[in-house]
């Protein structure tokens, strides 16, 4: 059954590359080359076959890697998931003498208790086909449950400049006058209000290790966003002096190599670590790539990719 037909699920955005895009605050957390997903009650409900699953901080991503498309599970539609188990495990026997074609039933099975909308409850299975260590896969799927990573990011979304819904009572520094953003002179206030807040975080995280350790993320999230913006405007403001070109050039310089949010690491990816790097190396290398003219020494692309991993291996 191809990941097209289960539309019971929420599509995922993949890469050229074939690696599921994260949203933001999202980490991957393990990954399995090889399972199906399968219902256990509602015949109506359409199985994945062979896909390859990731277990994010926020959702069990299943790729479909010959076709480039995948379905996404959210973790927090998870009521409850299951121990592993076979189904045969209560009667070797049977498992012995069993026909081939039965064999799906002698792999790892999780069974996970989820909810749909609009208000129903299924049972669906993870069945792992691959040789793995499901206890362990396991393991982290709790953890991830229990961590609850997508309520912070939810709750930090209104605070970065999220719309307040309809008839909501104001915050109390809303109450506040504020002075209106009009003209050149409210651009560059703004502009100010932002680079101050930039400043004060940088100040808070370089406080002491544990404070930076905790603002790592949101460092990482900061300089991704002047990147971007740097990467714009240069396009944008080709007729700026060389002097205002060059220190544009180097803080670019500077910030791309500020690192990747999720390294794939042989503790997540397993089996799969060479694959998913050289994935990863496709994604991180197109725009230095096109930035340098289509042509960069393996030696450069070799330091960018490592000190972006935070990594000399």
């Amino acid at each position: 059954m191809s990941v097209a037909a289960a539309d019971w699920l929420p599509s995922a955005t993949v890469t050229a590359s074939g690696r599921p895009v994260l949203s933001a605050g999202e980490i991957e957390r393990h990954l399995l080359p090889l399972v199906d997903l399968e219902p256990e009650e509602n015949p109506r409900l359409a199985p994945l076959r062979g896909c390859l699953l990731a277990l994010t901080s926020h959702r069990l991503i299943f790729l479909h890697e010959a076709s480039l498309s995948a379905r996404a599970l959210p973790l927090a539609s998870i009521v409850h998931p299951y121990p592993p188990h076979r189904r045969h495990n209560h009667n070797p026997l049977r498992s012995l003498f069993s026909s081939s074609s039965s064999s799906s039933s002698h792999h790892p099975r999780i069974r996970i208790q989820i909810s749909l909308p609009p208000s129903r409850s299924e049972v669906v299975a993870v069945v792992v086909t691959c040789k793995a260590d499901v206890d362990v896969f396991y393991g982290r799927l709790l953890e991830a449950i229990r961590a609850r990573a997508w309520e912070a990011t939810a709750a930090a979304a209104p605070a970065s400049g999220a719309p307040v819904a309809e008839g909501a009572a104001p915050a109390e520094e809303d109450l506040a006058i504020r002075m209106p953003v009009v003209g050149v002179a409210g651009i560059l206030r703004k502009e100010q209000e932002t680079w101050e807040s930039a400043g004060q975080n940088l100040q808070d995280a370089f406080q002491d290790l544990n404070a930076l350790m905790s603002k790592a993320k949101e460092m990482m999230e900061l300089a991704e966003k002047m990147r971007q913006k740097l990467l714009t405007n240069s396009s944008a403001q080709s007729n700026s002096n060389d002097e205002e070109m060059g220190s544009k050039q180097d803080m670019q310089d500077l910030l791309l190599s500020v690192g990747i949010v999720s390294p794939v690491t042989k503790e997540t990816a397993g089996a799969l670590y060479h694959q998913q790097l050289s994935r990863q190396l496709a994604d991180f290398v197109r725009v230095p790539v096109e930035r340098a003219g289509g042509m960069m020494a393996l030696v450069d692309v070799y330091c960018l990719f490592n000190r972006a991993r935070g990594t000399a291996q």
